[in-house]
């Protein structure tokens, strides 16, 4: 499975189910927030910072919560126009810049 091409169909697969109004492409970009939520919620539970749960999570809870984070991020980028896979080159490249050789 390629990731770029998933990132693609799950675009049109949601295109297709809810439309592609500047309000849906809004609610895509929203959902990053949320699934940012639950990545940091999965580290806190994995860290038992909270003292009334303890430990909730597992260092693999975590990591699935990050890359779905990635994953929506790609499906929204798909979602306003842009080519997710350049537009993560173009930002690898510009961030691979601020490091020394």
């Amino acid at each position: 499975m390629d990731i770029w091409t998933e990132a693609k169909r799950w675009r049109a697969h949601l295109d297709d189910r809810n439309g592609t109004s500047e309000l849906e492409q809004t609610l895509r970009i929203l959902k990053l927030t949320e699934e940012s939520g639950e990545a940091a919620q999965a580290w806190i539970g994995m860290l038992g910072q909270n003292p009334r749960k303890g430990v909730t999570h597992t260092r693999e809870q975590v990591i699935g919560e990050l890359a779905d984070v990635v994953f929506t991020a790609l499906v929204a980028l798909e979602s306003i126009g842009a080519d997710a896979e350049s537009a993560v080159q173009d930002c690898a490249r510009k961030a691979a810049g601020y490091l020394p050789e």
